[in-house]
């Protein structure tokens, strides 16, 4: 189908869409880029991006002035086929086919062509001693075997080749065609030749089992392409198989179970023990250990009661849990993160600019190389040897295809993104991925990155009985709806399940609470809430004072009159706050912490989680300012947040990162969003670009480098064509087989 979206790629005022095509009849990169210059000369397209392993198109462009039909017609007339983007699983059906297609076309290209390697083979000196049936020997015979693959199986060479000329281009069809159709013309003008001599005249030396070998070789080397391009997509493929298949839901009073498809916002769904959440929703009733660890990576299960919420495709451990659902299809979190990974598979790194402007003038450039060096031999080198310049040329042509120079990068991007994503890493591009490994700051909002951002109990003192003392605490905060209170409740039921009733509940704001427990009167909050009392608190203030400068809060109480003892609460940091910034700063990366608390508490969380530097009550626009400063300083910033008040700074940063467990607002302006909310996700990420980027170069090194090498070893004879054939096919698979070794990545 094809996607639409409203987009804010142009700064113009008029609105943009974004769609998306499956594009058929690509062979290298350089049916890519021309599909890409033909989509973008078009009025009102904006920008049109071609991946050449993905086989598709993203165009955005004003709908008010071209439409998604007038593209694929302008597709039609370059010579490719635009059809309506596939969904995941009609793509790997349509994969399946491919491969098929390619394994039929390889068989009988093959049981074709061996019998003329037979024949080539006997030919050899050093092989003298092989036994060739005469038959295979015969002109005619050779001819009758050849013929079927030059024009049946290489039928597609030629209409690319045509498609290409007429669009005045040229691409690896055009390379193929004049490679093979050379060996095959010249060796049936032989043939001929021979036939008018005399049949019993010695058989000429022809070059049949060139033709046909190369073109078995360049099918060998695309179905082993497609068979690993196939290969590339299976993060997404595993994304799509955590959904579950169907739903225990209540309708008219009744338990059904139905497809997925069919579950609609608002139904009431049953899952129990061992059984996989169906949509993202609310729980109505149950308690239960939930596991996420196959979308945001956390290995711990995750407690769920009544009011949490859970995503779909994750597994419920223990309870029966009752939940309504709250997003269904393409809205819930997995549909969205398989959005991300595939948007990311099929966009372009700013690397990939280098292969396209090269591949756009390298078939012209082979061609004028490999007549030169026709001419050169036919006439200087090796006078009147037509048959050996004919042999170098064909070399030539077919060992320069820039097939792997086209696949270089595309793969290893959609390798790299898929593990990423694996990791619980999503980028939402191509140009993110590659952007990450020049990273040179990290600027870390505190609340909820840092620190956990949800208040903890952490310190009780006092001179009473201590579960006395916190019976009383506990019974007094229950009834404050104030976050501090309720920190200090789920601290203390763990130990006092069963807490009294508290009466006579009052709230003083900005100082703290008092309350009837129990008969006693309780008085909780700062150190003025209890002195205006007249409450002695002398024997607290040193120990307040060092536990204030570790950063938290400390609430006094006071029972019946008398200083009873204390309680203190902090956003305690995470418990892999420490370990990340160790890592980022292995990797000479610059950690700075943001905050909008004051400096007290910011240097004590800074100093526990090892980070050097602090910015300390800085307002919300403020973080986006100072991460602009950075940038003016010459640095490469990342900024990670979780909250809305990070979006500012999260899109002026070069790499704005979202903690994934963070508001959906910071999500949207980041470009990558870490699902695990931990702080070591920062380090994957980076590490993660910096090898896809070390893979991509590997690629771009060795498919310029073998083309590079392989044309003057052709030029100087050194080469058969069937040994430049085979070269050519590996060069293919190797860039495509090492870009997958990116799946396998451990960090």
């Amino acid at each position: 189908m094809i996607t639409e979206s409203a987009g804010q790629q142009q700064p113009a005022i008029r609105s943009t869409s974004t769609v998306d095509f499956d594009i058929t009849g690509m062979t290298c990169a350089a049916c890519a880029t021309r599909i890409e210059k033909g989509l973008n000369k078009m009025p009102g397209v904006a920008q049109a991006s071609v991946n050449l392993a993905m086989e598709t198109a993203r165009i955005v462009y004003q709908s008010s002035e071209v439409t998604p039909e007038e593209m694929q017609a302008r597709v039609a007339k370059l010579g490719y086929e635009a059809a309506r983007k596939r969904e995941q699983a009609e793509t790997s059906e349509y994969r399946a086919k491919e491969i098929q297609k390619h394994k039929r076309k390889l068989w009988i290209s093959a049981i074709l062509s061996v019998p003329l390697l037979w024949a080539m083979v006997g030919h050899f000196s050093f092989t003298s001693w092989i036994w060739v049936p005469e038959l295979f020997m015969n002109p005619w015979m050779q001819l009758a075997l050849a013929t079927p693959v030059q024009f049946l199986i290489g039928r597609q060479f030629y209409i690319g080749a045509y498609k290409a000329l007429t669009n005045k281009s040229a691409n690896m069809d055009v390379l193929i065609s004049l490679g093979t159709s050379a060996a095959y013309f010249y060796s049936l003008y032989l043939t001929f030749q021979w036939a008018g001599l005399s049949e019993h005249h010695h058989a000429p030396e022809l070059y049949y089992e060139t033709s046909a070998i190369l073109i078995t070789l360049v099918i060998l080397g695309k179905w082993f392409e497609v068979l690993a391009k196939g290969r590339t997509s299976e993060a997404i493929k595993s994304l799509m198989g955590l959904q579950a298949k169907s739903a225990l839901v209540i309708r008219n009073g009744q338990e059904i179970s139905i497809p997925l498809e069919e579950v609609t916002p608002g139904d009431v769904a049953i899952v129990k023990p061992g059984e996989k959440i169906p949509v993202d929703g609310t729980v109505l009733q149950g308690h239960s250990s939930v596991d996420e660890s196959m979308l945001t990576g956390e290995s711990l299960p995750i407690e769920k009661r009544e009011g949490d919420k859970v995503i779909g495709a994750t597994l419920n451990k223990n309870g029966v849990l009752r939940i309504q659902a709250t997003k269904v299809g393409r809205d819930t979190v997995l549909s969205q993160i398989i959005k991300v990974v595939e948007e990311a598979q099929g966009s372009k790194a700013p690397i990939q600019r280098v292969a396209d402007v090269i591949s756009g003038i390298f078939v012209p450039i082979v061609v004028g190389i490999a007549l030169i060096a026709f001419f050169l031999w036919y006439f200087w080198f090796d006078p009147a040897n037509f048959a050996g310049a004919l042999e170098k040329t064909i070399a030539i042509l077919v060992i320069a295809c820039p097939c792997a120079l086209g696949l270089a990068t595309p793969t290893s991007i959609m390798a790299g993104s898929g593990r990423a994503a694996e990791l619980g890493i999503l980028f939402k591009g191509g140009e993110h991925l590659e952007a990450a490994h020049h990273l040179d700051v990290v600027v870390l909002d505190k609340t909820g990155t840092v620190t956990k951002g949800k208040p903890q109990l952490t310190d009780i003192q006092t001179h009473m009985d201590q579960i006395s003392f916190l019976r009383f605490i506990g019974a007094a905060e229950r009834s404050s709806e104030h976050p501090l209170a309720e920190a200090i409740v789920q601290g203390i039921l763990p130990s006092i399940p069963s807490l009294p009733e508290a009466t006579d509940f009052k709230a003083i704001p900005g100082f703290g609470l008092e309350a009837q427990v129990e008969g006693s009167q309780v008085v909780i909050g700062t150190r003025r809430l209890l002195t205006d009392k007249g409450i002695d608190i002398a024997e607290a203030l040193t120990e307040m004072e060092r536990l204030e400068n570790d950063g938290k809060t400390v609430m006094l109480a006071a029972i019946d009159g008398k200083y009873a003892g204390f309680v203190a609460v902090a956003d305690t940091i995470k418990e892999t706050s420490q370990e990340a910034v160790s890592r980022l700063e292995a990797m000479g990366i610059q950690v700075i912490m943001i905050t909008g608390d004051n400096a007290r508490t910011a240097k004590a969380i800074a100093q526990q989680a090892g980070i050097k530097q602090v910015l300390a009550e800085i307002l919300p626009e403020g973080k986006a300012a100072e991460v602009k400063r950075l940038q003016a300083e010459g640095f490469r910033v990342a900024m990670v947040g979780d909250g809305i008040n990070d979006a500012p700074a999260l899109a002026m940063a070069d790499i704005g990162m979202a903690m994934g467990t963070g508001s959906d607002v910071a999500m949207e302006a980041a470009d990558v969003t870490l699902m695990r909310g931990d702080l070591t996700s920062i380090a994957d990420a980076i590490e993660m670009s910096r090898r896809t980027m070390r893979n991509i170069k590997q690629n771009l090194f060795w498919a310029l480098g073998y083309n590079t090498i392989g044309i003057p070893i052709a030029a100087l004879g050194l080469l058969e064509p069937w040994v430049a054939g085979a070269a050519m096919a590996l060069s293919s698979v190797s860039v495509v087989l090492n870009a997958l070794r990116l799946q396998r990545v451990k960090l």
